[in-house]
Formats: structure tokens, C-alpha cells, sequence
């Protein structure tokens, strides 16, 4: 294992070109995060459940390995739906507790390593969505940015011009990778009535704190 997370650690430094100045982000502390998220006792899912039966649950108490994703064409939405973006000018700011805010563009997060997970969105008492979501991961931004070592959580902003809308995690659940950002879903880029360029994926998080249109992450205290 050791061996493992030194490679990774040696990617991430060639890879953004800078020192690694937080211990806290490849520690056992992570290690711990990681491990007691994996051992959760869930709910299996059996494979032909019907998937409007999933509204009214709890995604935290559910295992949803064995189910098929949801075909893009029935996915259903809430909240906005519209947003025109310049991905020229597009910028996702990462800022708060940091030493080095930085903000980057669609061209630079899309060329991050990436990785695909399914996930189930549920709204309550309306639908429950299965995606396969391709995004990145939080914690190569983080060490980028040099986050302080008090951070408690992280809090994502949506753009201004889809309204005041930002919701807050546990740095463990973003360190864990349970919590973060999609810019595609079942093989295809996001659709804009589904956040494009970046949303939340919240793993075991309600649909309503998957903030869409996500331009700005901070670091802070809660």
C-alpha cells in the first residue's frame, strides 16, 4: 500500500508541478476515511427493483452496485435548468482556507484525470435517478491549492446568474472522494439541464444538495 500512494503522490507532484506541502491529504487519516466509509452497512439492491420505489429512501442506506444506470432520456431534473455558459471565459475558482487560490478552465479540468462512478440521485417523494458520472476528484485541487490544515469543510457555489445557490460537506466526505464534481454521465458530456459544465455528485447526499453550475469551491470552517 505504502508503495501504491507514493506513486500517487509522485503522479499528482508531476502532474500540477509544485511540492506537496500537506501530509494531511496521504496520511493514514485518510487511509481511516476511506476504510470506515467502506465498511457502512447498506441495503442491496436487487437488480430489477423498480427504480420509482427508491423516491421515498434514504440514498445513505442504500448499495446500489447491482443496478443498471438510468438511461439519459428518463433521467428527470430539479431546480434550474438553463444556463448559458462561455467556456471560454468559464472559470472554476478554487479559494477560502487555501495558500494559493487559483481558478481553472474547462479546457484544464477536463485534461485532470478523471474517473467513473454510478451513483443513485435520489429527490425525495419525486424520482430517483441511477448515473454513471465522470468527473474528478477534489483532492488534487486541494493539495494544488495548499488547503490550511484547520478546514473543516467545503462549501459548492453555483453561478451567480442560475441564483444563491451553494451547499457545504465534511472535508472527510470530500477527501473520500464521496463527494465530487461530474461533467458527464452514462458516457455522454452533462447535459445543461443537468449542471453542465460541473456539478456535485453527492454519494449518499439527497439530490437537492447536488449544486448544479458549479463555478467556485471553497475551503473553510463550519
Amino acid at each position: 500500500m505504502g508503495k501504491i500512494m507514493e506513486k500517487r503522490r509522485h503522479f499528482l507532484k508531476t502532474t500540477f508541478g509544485f511540492i506537496t506541502g500537506i501530509g494531511l491529504l496521504f496520511s493514514p487519516f485518510l487511509q481511516a476515511v476511506r476504510i470506515v466509509y467502506g465498511k457502512t452497512k447498506k441495503i442491496i439492491l436487487p437488480k430489477d427493483i423498480d427504480r420509482d420505489s427508491l423516491r421515498h429512501k434514504n440514498p445513505a442506506s442504500l448499495d446500489t452496485r447491482n443496478l443498471e444506470p438510468t438511461p439519459l432520456k428518463e433521467f428527470q431534473i430539479m431546480g434550474d435548468s438553463s444556463y448559458g455558459v462561455n467556456l471560454n471565459t468559464w472559470r472554476l475558482e478554487i479559494a477560502g482556507r487555501v495558500r494559493r487560490p487559483m481558478k481553472l478552465s474547462y479546457a484544464q479540468i477536463s485534461n485532470l484525470p478523471s474517473f467513473e462512478r454510478n451513483v443513485l440521485l435520489i429527490c425525495p417523494g419525486f424520482f430517483a435517478n441511477h448515473g454513471r458520472w465522470k468527473g474528478i476528484s477534489i483532492v488534487p485541487l486541494i493539495e494544488q491549492a495548499q488547503m490550511e490544515k484547520d478546514v473543516t469543510h467545503v462549501t459548492f457555489t453555483a453561478s451567480y446568474d442560475v441564483g444563491d445557490n451553494e451547499e457545504s460537506f465534511p472535508i472527510t466526505d470530500v477527501l473520500s472522494d464521496r463527494v465530487f464534481l461530474a461533467y458527464g454521465v452514462n458516457g455522454q458530456a452533462l447535459p445543461v439541464k443537468h449542471g453542465f459544465p460541473l456539478r456535485v455528485v453527492a454519494e449518499g447526499y439527497y439530490g437537492s444538495v447536488w449544486v448544479k453550475y458549479v463555478t467556485r469551491v471553497t475551503l473553510d470552517l463550519q
